[in-house]
Order: structure tokens, then sequence, then C-alpha cells
């Protein structure tokens, strides 16, 4: 264990456990994480719930990192994660590893506004039975519309998911739903991993419409190529995993 986990480890036990686990995977977000953590920690600090905000700097290049550790240094409801490496999958692995909550959580901190955090949150208060994930019903670009819908399309007929937007975060659940705590998927694909597991061991998924998809700042990692990736990635989920009928 390096000495950077060691630290994160005896931090973490010092802790008290909280009620909500909120997982945040960074990737070159220094000109907006401040402010939306203020957000998110405002709008979780009224709804009467202990929470912890987990930021999982994954590959940054710019000064994410050193706001990672200034926020955590200066707020006890935030954590600094390590991630052994890059990538969106990487990052939510790594929070799932380090979280503490009864009820799980992770986002796209990029997209996600504080209202839609603790909207998405208390619809899985409400309903502590269910695993409870956004449903993004607007798109900013053309394309993104479309990539969204064919690769929506191609989980269903690889994997019979019923899901309507299986990128779509937050995502939350209970601890007891243990499976989802040991996702494999290091890129883009854990998302329809997420959805599989879900299907596989009979966890009764509710998709929650948000409208607000406009990003905070920054610029989006999802491209021409990221897309095809995608794609072709959910043909190894299926080799890997097994396809709808299996």
């Amino acid at each position: 264990m390096s000495e950077v986990e060691r630290q994160l480890k005896v931090t973490s036990e010092a802790r008290p456990t909280p009620r909500w686990s909120v997982i945040l995977p960074v990737y070159n977000q220094a000109d907006h994480l401040r402010q939306v953590v203020a957000g998110y920690r405002r709008s979780l600090a009224g709804a009467g719930e202990s929470f912890e905000l987990l930021l999982v700097p994954n590959g940054c290049r710019d000064e994410s990192e050193q706001i990672c550790d200034e926020l955590a240094a200066r707020h006890d409801d935030v954590v600094r994660v390590h991630c052994p490496g890059s990538g969106w999958g990487r990052g939510v692995q790594s929070g799932l590893t380090a979280s503490r909550g009864d009820v799980v959580c992770y986002t796209n901190l990029a997209r996600t506004t504080p209202e839609d955090l603790l909207s998405v949150l208390l619809y899985a208060k409400a309903h502590p039975d269910l695993v409870v994930k956004a449903n993004r019903t607007l798109r900013e670009s053309l394309h993104r519309r479309v990539g969204s819908l064919l690769y929506n399309l191609e989980c269903r007929l690889l994997f019979g998911l019923k899901i309507r937007d299986i990128n779509g975060t937050p995502k939350v659940f209970p601890r007891r739903f243990a499976a989802l705590l040991e996702l494999a998927s290091y890129d883009d694909l854990i998302d329809a991993e997420f959805a599989l597991v879900c299907r596989r061991r009979g966890y009764p998924v509710v998709e929650v419409p948000i409208s607000s998809s406009r990003r905070h700042g920054g610029s989006s990692t999802t491209g021409m190529k990221s897309a095809l990736r995608m794609y072709l990635g959910a043909l190894a989920l299926r080799r890997r995993r097994g396809g709808a009928d299996d």
C-alpha cells in the first residue's frame, strides 16, 4: 500500500459512516470543480441525511487533483479518492471501493446540477428497494442524441436491456445490492455493465426523467472515436458477460 493510500485509509476509518455516498469522477474539470462541489454541498446539506462527496481524479492534466486535495482538506464531507489509472470506469470503481454509505450514488459531475442530484437521491430515499437512475430526456446536440439512441438500441438487442438511457446519471442504489459494488469495466462500458448486473440479479430499476444536459464547463470527452469504442465495447461485453438469453 502506498503512502497516499495509507493516509486515505486512515482518514476514511476516522470518519463517521454517512447515509449517502456520492461518487464524482473528475477529469480536467478545474474550471468548474469548486463551484459544482459547493453547490452539491449546499443542496445536500438541507436534505436531512449525512453524506460524503467522493472526488476521484483520474488522469487529469490540469489542476483538478490539487483542487480535490484542497476541498478534502477544507471540508469533512468531501473525500479525495486515489485512482490507479484513467477512465470513467476506473474512476467509478475507485469510488465504489472507497464508499461507505448505506446508499451509493455515482454521477457525471460535469453535467449534473445540484437540483438533479438531490431529486434523484430523494427519490431513492422514498423507494429504498429500487435502483434509481436518471433518464436524460434532452441532449445538447443532434449527434449526441443520435449516438445515445443507437447505443441504447444496441444494448437492448445484445442484452435485452429495456432501460431508455444506459449512460444516464446519477445512478443510485442501496449498498445491499452488493454486486453493483463489484463492476469490472474500466471505461464507459461500466454503465452498460451496471444495467446488465441489475437485470441478471433482479435489482428493480426505475428511471427518473432529467431535462438538464448542458455542461458546467470544460469540453466533452465523448466524440466519434469514443462512441465507436462504446459500440464495439458492447460487443466485447456480450462475449464476456453473455447476451440477453443467458
